[in-house]
């Protein structure tokens, strides 16, 4: 009996060495990657936005400057519905910029949420350490000239002293 039960223990020990090392042979190495593919976890989110022109963000298909959507995020506060991630993510007129992720930080340190980016179809976290959060700004439209005032400076006003009046 006592011959039967020390078999029978080596045998399980050598059972669970060699499940051991097949274990070890299928790692080979990888590590775990803290990057997610962007497309399988994007219901996973309680907002997202897209990256837009000039520094602008796409918030629920309206164009809003940095200071708006931090208005937005400010007004979700006040009614109890802040999200605690936001995804941010390029739109097809736009890249996601160092600015859009410097303005992003400024919001996640204001507001407390958690912001991801899609990064070539990596997603990453918004360090705002790391990044330097940005004083959000509204968008200023590049001015335009009329017709009449192009290639004309300020010195070429048309006007001369010589043809004043004399009083």
């Amino acid at each position: 009996m006592i011959r039967s039960t020390t078999l029978l223990g080596r045998v399980a020990a050598a059972i669970l060495l060699g499940s051991m090392l097949v274990l070890a042979g299928c790692h080979r190495g990888d590590t775990k990657s803290a990057e997610v593919k962007t497309d399988s976890v994007k219901s996973q989110f309680d907002t997202t936005i897209q990256a837009y022109k000039s520094g602008q963000f796409l918030v629920d298909g309206a164009v809003l400057s940095a200071l708006d959507t931090g208005s937005h995020f400010a007004y979700l506060k006040d009614q109890g519905r802040l999200p605690k991630t936001v995804l941010l993510e390029r739109s097809d007129d736009s890249k996601i910029r160092k600015q859009h992720l410097e303005f992003m930080a400024r919001m996640q340190l204001d507001y407390g949420f958690t912001v991801y980016y899609d990064d070539g179809g990596q997603l990453k976290k918004i360090n705002p350490v790391e990044t330097k959060a940005r004083e959000l700004e509204d968008y200023h439209a590049p001015v335009k000239m009329n017709d009449e005032l192009k290639g004309k400076s300020a010195s070429d006003s048309g006007y001369d002293p010589s043809q004043r009046q004399q009083q």
